[in-house]
């Protein structure tokens, strides 16, 4: 069969999806409805071709086929399924139906769609909200929406699809997408994939690694980190603050068929929910791009009448994650970066993307940083070209921690210069990203001595260097950009401004010619 659906087909009628909410509802609200609709969607069809295969191979007996169905990876409760919701979709209640399907469809498949926590993936969406708009327009829209997803192009049978990583990539197409529509918004669910890769190359994994994103968004990073292994043998695990980003998370590793990675909702900070009894849980490789220097990340006083009660404290802290220090409270970078290195084993490695500031900035950042370099953890640190990110322009740069770092040295990139501008954003290049991946690989292979490795680009600083620059890793410390000004030539440029002066001349003649034989 060669009129088998490609990626872009998907793409391009997922996108088309979106015009039904388009100018009326924010992207960043609407995303939810999408991406949803389109997990809903899948699901049905999957069931609908595994259902064919039963009933041929029972030759037609609906009951065994049924049966054997109870056994799929989902069950889809007949009332749960797209036909069901599309048959039924000039309904006045349209929006209730599909918010009983949702329910009726988590209750199914409890193992799958519920956190151990029992929160239910569909719990933060509700398409029967005024989000949508009046009940007349909110139908309206749903109703399209139903159309829309009922359409050839969004057949998602495995048996119709060109390859099996089409709906994964469908999904972080439109991740990818809403990212960019939504602005500032965006970068709390999307790390840009050209830098996921880039951290994902950075950190490889070995085959068997867990790997953990303690602050994971829609999982986009965490899954680059994953297919960076190179074989199917790895775990996922992921945190998520944000309940409705949790769920996209969720579906994301389901479309990618990563059944059995562990995402768990809850702030990481306060409520750190990757466990192993009562201590947090030991990863092989640890990626994240957390929130940058988030304000009020730490303690929490709950005021009840005149008594008040914290019930967080980083100062005592059960995991003890903070005892390099307590970041400030109103920039938590470095309290991310502290349970990222706590949660690593012996031979771990983490990789973050920080703001400039964590590179520098004095006290309590400035004693934690010390102190992690003086344990010799610190192997890289790489600035990253500016506006890269959704909704911010800042540049930021990327820390790579190794618990099992050979040298005392640290290697300093400047990447901030090599990059291809686009309308709204920059962008990593493949050879961008291979320059930098390059550079860190000859250095883990203790291939560069201290000192310039690439002039302009590289360099590789002994302990004692960094100790002297009193523990401020900024960049241009150690990578020198300083471009000299050429020479001027005075002579020069002034009998190029006497030729300048003289063609004027010549041109305001004509130009009087002109209009004098204009005014004739």
């Amino acid at each position: 069969m060669s009129n088998k659906i490609t990626q872009k087909d998907i793409n391009d009628a997922v996108w088309k999806a979106c015009d039904t909410f388009r100018g009326s509802i924010d992207p960043s609200v609407y995303k939810d409805y999408v991406l949803t609709m389109l997990f809903l969607k899948y699901l049905s069809d999957v069931h609908d071709d595994k259902y064919e295969v039963h009933l041929k191979k029972y030759n037609g007996d609906k009951e065994r086929a049924d049966r054997a169905m109870k056994h799929e990876r989902f069950v889809v409760p007949e009332h749960s399924h797209f036909k069901y919701l599309y048959d039924h979709r000039n309904e006045a209640n349209i929006g209730e139906l599909i918010n009983i399907a949702l329910t009726d469809l988590e209750e199914a498949n409890r193992e799958k769609l519920y956190s151990e926590d029992g929160a239910g993936i569909f719990q933060n969406i509700d398409f029967n909200s005024s989000k949508l708009g009046e009940p007349k327009d909110k139908n309206t829209r749903l109703k399209n929406l139903l159309l829309d997803f009922n359409k050839e192009a969004l057949d998602l049978r495995p048996s119709h699809l060109d390859g099996v990583d089409i709906i994964g990539g469908a999904y972080m197409f439109l991740i990818e997408n809403f990212a960019s529509d939504a602005g500032k918004k965006a970068g709390e669910f999307f790390t840009p994939k050209e830098v996921s890769a880039l951290i994902a190359k950075l950190t490889k994994s070995k085959p068997g690694s867990r790997i953990c994103d303690p602050t994971c968004g829609s999982a986009s990073l965490l899954i680059k980190a994953g297919e960076e292994v190179g074989s199917d043998n790895f775990s996922l695990y992921g945190q998520e603050a944000n309940g409705s980003t949790w769920a996209l998370a969720v579906m994301n590793m389901f479309l990618h068929g990563f059944d059995n990675a562990t995402i768990r909702w809850g702030d990481t900070i306060r409520n750190p929910k990757l466990k192993e009894g009562d201590t947090l849980m030991k990863f092989d490789t640890v990626v994240a791009n957390p929130p940058f220097s988030l304000d009020k990340w730490g303690k929490v006083e709950d005021k009840d009448g005149d008594k008040t009660t914290v019930s967080y404290d980083p100062e005592s802290d059960m995991y003890n994650r903070f005892w390099r220090g307590v970041p400030p409270k109103s920039k938590g970078d470095w309290a991310f970066i502290s349970h990222m290195i706590e949660t690593l084993n012996e031979q771990g490695k983490a990789g973050v993307v920080v703001p400039h500031g964590v590179l520098f900035r004095g006290a309590s950042e400035g004693r934690i940083r010390q102190r992690t370099i003086e344990e010799n953890l610190l192997e890289a640190v790489i600035g990253l070209p500016a506006n890269l990110f959704f909704g911010t322009g800042i540049p930021a740069a990327i820390l790579i921690f190794n618990k099992a770092k050979t040298s005392n040295n640290v290697l300093f990139i400047d990447a901030s210069k090599e990059f291809e501008s686009a309308k709204n954003q920059n962008k990593l290049r493949e050879t961008d990203i291979n320059h930098i991946v390059t550079t860190y690989r000859d250095f883990t292979a203790g291939k560069l001595q201290p000192g310039i490795a690439e002039d302009k680009f590289s360099y590789v600083a002994t302990f004692a260097e960094i100790q002297e620059n009193d523990f401020n890793l900024n960049i241009p410390r150690y990578v020198d950009t300083f471009e000299e000004e050429p020479e001027v030539d005075i002579a020069a440029v002034q009998k190029e401004i006497e030729q300048l002066e003289a063609d004027l001349k010549s041109v305001q003649a004509e130009m009087d010619k002109y209009l004098k034989e204009l005014m004739q």
